[in-house]
């Protein structure tokens, strides 16, 4: 329906128990700015829980709701269908008609959204196939595994994919609803609306922003156990393969072999990751030239820095220290 027919949008929040508190509030709190500076029509949240009774949030918040998933389905009037993530995600899903009624509400929704592990649901319910979509990074091999249809993007804050737009982990639903704010009003509302929330309209980088050792598993051998310990400290050393075998005692085809099994990403990976974490730091606290950066950090020279730093961010040092300098340059 074309926006100059529409007395309002109407965004049909899907929640449920031990959803994320943020995920909704993120969001939420987006459109409504949007409505209060200028969105025209402006948006109407509809939250539906599977029964139309209050949810209690993963935080333990009781939140209440305005109306139940099949009753949404049944008035498809949804102009933005969004489904929030969190804990109680499985749970649920494994609800056959909840799926049943967002596969309906999909169909004659605008467009199709997720925040977090919303993006799960999405899937679960076929509305992915086909489709590039995100999750947050914790998740983004279990649905690349339990659903080979979708493509995942895991190094993405949001993915667009035409009527399809799926959100990272937690805080990027603020990014994903802007970027709808920005795709039904332009660019200008969008900033106003960023600037209103004391947000970046359009944040530089992906979920490799986050730390490194949340991503990894700890190992189970001492040796490598300790081994994780002296790394961050040590960036600078010699961290290749044989070099880091020798320090723990084994030899570097079973030392290669033993770390990927215990941590889940190889010893190149995970030093790269770490050096690149560590630039980050020094990109953001000092005004350290991106040579003394490269050098500081292990990757000796500012090419092998930038080709890893865009591998692992998807943004440049230079553009990154732009945006997260939190010194006087």
């Amino acid at each position: 329906m074309p926006a100059k027919h529409l007395t309002e949008r109407i965004v049909t929040i899907v929640v449920f128990d031990g959803c994320a508190l943020l995920d909704l509030a993120g969001p939420a709190d987006v459109f409504r700015a949007a409505s209060l500076l200028g969105a025209a029509p402006n948006y109407r949240l509809v939250l539906a829980s599977p029964d139309g009774r209050p949810i209690r949030v993963d935080s333990g918040i009781t939140i209440g709701v305005d109306t139940s998933i099949h009753a949404a389905a049944e008035r498809a009037d949804t102009d933005t269908l969004l489904v929030v993530g969190g804990l109680g995600v499985d749970r649920f899903t494994s609800d056959t008609a909840a799926l049943d009624h967002i596969r309906r509400i999909s169909e004659h929704a605008r467009r199709t959204t997720s925040v977090c592990t919303g993006s799960l649901a999405l899937a679960r319910a076929g509305l992915l196939d086909g489709y590039h979509a995100t999750t947050h990074w914790a998740s983004c091999e279990r649905m690349r595994a339990e659903h080979p249809h979708v493509t995942v993007q895991p190094d993405r804050i949001y993915v667009h994919d035409r009527d399809r737009w799926t959100s990272a982990g937690v805080t990027a639903g603020i990014d994903v609803a802007l970027a709808l704010v920005e795709d039904d009003f332009g660019a200008q509302l969008a900033h106003v609306v960023a600037g209103w929330l004391v947000v970046f309209v359009r944040r530089p980088g992906g979920q490799s922003q986050f730390s490194v050792h949340m991503r990894n598993q700890p190992a189970r051998t001492p040796s490598i156990v300790e081994l994780q310990r002296w790394l961050p400290n040590n960036l600078d050393d010699d961290l290749s393969v044989e070099a880091l075998a020798g320090r723990v005692g084994m030899s570097p085809r079973n030392f290669a072999r033993v770390f990927r099994h215990e941590v889940g990403v190889t010893p190149g990976g995970l030093v790269e990751a770490l050096r690149v974490e560590a630039a980050k730091s020094l990109l953001e606290t000092s005004d350290l030239l991106i040579p003394v950066v490269a050098e500081r950090v292990g990757f000796g020279r500012p090419e092998t820095l930038h080709r890893a730093f865009v591998r692992r961010t998807g943004t440049t040092p230079g553009s990154y220290r732009q945006h997260f300098q939190r010194t006087a340059s």
